[in-house]
């Protein structure tokens, strides 16, 4: 699957995310894009959306768009807090939905 992770997210995630070819927003340009023009350049371009954005689900109406998005829910955007969610991340991927919105927790 083709994933893109939000820039809020450490860069070096991308490593452990593997089977998937995975680009940051960053990488794509997109690092200063509001969510809701984000959103709709990912599902363009990618199947899955990782962020941290607890509030994604509450700002935007996700149903309109056509990607999965996955919020990973750590104590912090570090790494070190982030690459313990990996493994259920993984397992995740194919079982989300369009449009519900998928939280993943240690």
């Amino acid at each position: 699957m083709k994933i893109l992770l939000d820039e809020c997210i450490d860069w070096r995630l991308l490593r452990e995310i593997v089977g998937h070819e995975v680009k940051t927003a960053r990488q794509m340009g997109w690092s200063t894009i509001d969510d809701g023009e984000l959103l709709a350049l990912a599902e363009k371009n990618f199947d899955v959306f990782i962020t941290v954005d607890r509030n994604l689900s509450f700002q935007q109406n996700l149903m309109m768009f056509d990607v999965v998005v996955i919020v990973l829910c750590a104590n912090s955007n570090r790494l070190a807090d982030l690459r313990p969610l990996v493994p259920k991340l993984l397992t995740s991927i194919p079982r989300a939905q369009r449009g519900v919105p998928q939280f993943i927790r240690v």
